[in-house]
């Protein structure tokens, strides 16, 4: 234990920490650490001493340590070999960022500031936006739940992580719980809206909040946009094409040949091509396009292996990979299927690349998607249905009515299909019917149904707000402004019922009469005709506009803005999660990484995130709250054993009282048979009675021994009783 102490405790001049701050409420360890300790002592010996070069040399290392995810081992050593490698300098002599100190400036230092300056800015905004989505996390095998905040800061919408949970149950009732515990520290009167991914546990999880919303802040209610539209996209290419069952065809040429080098090699000796399928991506369809297009230029490569295999030139790989590509290669137009598949999926990648942004682009994704839909239906519906509708009538085509769709000939299946059915008509000795073609033609009219009503299903343009908020792109202001006034007119009277607007009707009048005098005067200028969605930002557009004459108008815009478009931000998160976590990382840990490298990102590197005095100050006591931290888990550990102690004696006692009753059922029982036996002797003579006498003397010897242990039972339990009320 000694020997223990004598390592935590570093020497002065090595870390030179201050006294520690007074203890944090008793709360949580985790959430009162990461609460507290980012309190800068104003009086700490680094900083007053002047040991802010090397403090601030420590602070980098660190940073960087958590972005490039470098394992905290790595760190062992390193002050050695700085002072070996530059003997000259003075930071390189005091500088001792082990594997421990790094490991505590990181979680308790860094973390913990970038956290309290975090909840300090979204507090200070005013609305945010909560996103959420959840992972696997392979080491723990628990399910992640990483929370994100878009928030208003400076002149921009920022979207930040915020935090992470782990559970083991998904349902809504356990992410709502998760959820909250997780965003304790916000004013959770501003929350504006939710994103999230489209599962249905999700929607029950927005209608459970709603509840607990209207009844805790007098009937606010959170604005609706819907679920992901990226997500939606997926889904609706992935449920046009389950029907040919492609994904398993694309992932057996992947696994055929993946980590496989003897296959590899026959492969290459025999074709002589080195080009291998790429792997498939089963929760994002649409950027699968780069493995359908490896997939056809390999396909003919790929029949002279299996054929080769066939004629035993080379192994036969026993696989269910191979079996489904020697399957696939008796169907003819395998090759016009995947041509299909890249002709829908292109027309769905410009939607998917504007879109994958953190940026405030909810004001363009009608305009978007009501494209992408529109370009969608020209392929099978009849043409005088698609004219001059409305995003909402879009969404309401029946689909169902064979009556609206074209006849399978008619059908646009794109270029490639087209010439692969072609090139199979006009192959010497290899003709396809024309009623196998009618019925390939009626299979890609199904499917092109089944992406459109899926896109119906779960698109956002079924909620008004985002129809309504197309009124914040400036282009659309400069070419009709009469709209934009009515869709604003919607957005307010949405922000009315749900109680954001703090000054009511009077505030809506205002802010609908500054939006009016802004089409009327600045919106008739060069730059509203002029701007370029997704190459301009609309959130610093508006703001460099709106202020400082049009202040309510600026602060409504903000929160409009505020709202998400799609969970981007979230999964690009988890790309990181895979980074950064190992066999043994603590939740907290991981969290703390995750929250650095968020911070560092969004000052764009390491060497821009400013080294405040106070960022400073809490990386000098960072060991402070380690020890802290220590001594509370200690205390933690004690009482769970106390706990577990007294449950025990106190489980104990129960089933010594539970024996006690059984003991004198028992007794009770022995002394009535004995009773009877002995009056039922008196009626009989010889030796009858005395068979009698014997059994019913046997049953009060019996009744005497257990009167006894009851005796001794008694006394147990009263020790037992003694010793439950002295433990703490």
């Amino acid at each position: 234990m000694r020997a223990r102490r004598e390592q935590l405790i570093l020497p002065i001049s090595a870390v030179c920490a201050a006294a520690p701050p007074p203890p944090p409420p008793q709360i949580s360890a985790t959430v009162g650490l990461l609460a507290n300790a980012t309190a800068p002592a104003t009086s700490d010996l680094r900083v007053a001493m002047g040991a802010t070069p090397t403090l601030r040399a420590e602070a980098l290392w660190c940073l960087n340590t958590a972005v490039k995810h470098h394992s905290l081992n790595s760190n062992e050593g390193i002050s050695e070999l700085f002072k070996e490698m530059f003997p000259d300098s003075d930071i390189a002599k005091s500088f001792t960022c082990g594997k421990d100190k790094t490991g505590y400036i990181i979680r308790f230092g860094l973390a913990s500031f970038f956290k309290k300056q975090l909840v300090d800015g979204i507090n200070k905004a005013g609305p945010f936006v909560l996103m959420f989505d959840e992972s696997l996390n392979q080491a723990s095998k628990k399910k992640q739940l990483d929370i994100h905040v878009r928030y208003w800061e400076d002149d921009r919408v920022q979207s930040r992580y915020f935090g992470s949970q782990f559970l083991g149950h998904g349902r809504a009732e356990d992410l709502l719980h998760h959820i909250k515990e997780c965003v304790t520290q916000l004013n959770m009167r501003q929350l504006l809206s939710v994103g999230m991914d489209g599962p249905n546990v999700n929607f029950k999880l927005v209608d459970l909040l709603q509840k607990e919303h209207a009844e805790l802040y007098g009937g606010a209610q959170v604005v609706t946009v819907g679920s992901c539209g990226l997500h939606t996209v997926h889904n609706a290419l992935k449920a046009g094409f389950t029907m040919w069952q492609l994904e398993k065809l694309l992932r057996a040429m992947h696994f055929l040949f993946h980590n496989v080098p003897a296959r590899r090699e026959d492969f290459t000796s025999l074709t002589g091509s080195s080009c291998f399928p790429l792997p498939f991506c089963g929760h994002r369809w649409v950027e699968n396009v780069p493995v359908a297009e490896r997939a056809v230029e390999v396909w003919p490569v790929l029949k002279t292996y299996v054929d080769a295999a066939e004629k035993k030139k080379v192994p036969v790989p026993c696989t269910a990979s191979y079996d489904t590509i020697v399957a696939a290669q008796k169907d003819p137009f395998i090759i016009a299927k995947l041509q299909f598949f890249l002709a829908i999926a292109r027309t769905f990648n410009p939607f998917l690349t504007k879109f994958q942004t953190d940026e405030p682009v909810l004001p363009f994704l009608a305009k978007d998607l009501t494209e992408l839909l529109m370009s969608l239906l020209r392929r099978f519906v009849q043409r005088e249905l698609t004219q001059d509708l409305t995003p909402l009538q879009l969404i309401k085509i029946d689909l169902t009515d064979e009556k609206n769709l074209v006849s399978p000939k008619s059908v646009d299946i794109g270029l490639g299909a087209e010439s692969a059915i072609k090139e199979l008509q006009s192959k010497p000795g290899f003709k396809v019917g024309e009623l196998s073609v009618l019925t390939f033609r009626r299979e890609c009219l199904q499917g092109l149904v089944k992406v459109v009503v899926k896109l119906q299903e779960k698109s956002p343009l079924k909620f008004k707000v985002v129809r309504q908020i197309a009124c914040l792109d400036p282009s659309r202001m400069h070419r009709d402004p009469d709209w934009c006034i009515r869709q604003m007119k919607g957005i307010v009277q949405t922000f009315l019922q749900g109680k954001h607007l703090a000054g009511g009707i009077p505030a809506g009048d205002v802010i609908i009469q500054q939006f009016t005098s802004l089409l009327s005067l600045e919106g008739r200028g060069e730059q509203f005709r002029s701007f370029q969605p997704f190459k301009q930002r609309v959130d610093v557009f508006l703001h460099l506009t709106l202020s400082p004459s049009y202040m309510d108008l600026l602060r409504f815009c903000q929160s409009v803005l505020l709202l998400s478009h799609g969970q981007a931000t979230v999964e690009r998160g988890f790309s990181i999660n895979k980074e950064v976590e190992t066999c043994n990382l603590l939740g907290e840990s991981l969290e703390a990484l995750r929250l650095i490298c968020d911070n560092v990102s969004s000052c764009g590197g390491v060497l821009k995130v400013p080294l405040t005095k106070n960022l400073l100050a809490s990386v000098a006591s960072a060991r402070s709250q380690y020890r802290l931290y220590l001594e509370q888990e200690r205390k933690k550990r004690e009482s769970d054993a106390q706990t577990q102690k007294r449950k025990a004696a106190e489980d104990e006692l129960q089933e010594l009282k539970q024996q006690r009753r059984v003991l004198d059922d028992v007794c009770a029982i022995l002394e009535n048979d004995a009773n009877k036996l002995a009056e039922e002797a008196e009626g009989k003579a010889g030796s009858k009675m005395a068979q009698l006498i014997t059994k019913s003397n046997t049953l009060r010897r019996r009744h005497k021994e257990k009167k006894e242990e009851l005796v001794k039972m008694d006394k147990t339990i009263e020790e037992k009783a003694m010793e439950l009320r002295h433990l703490p």
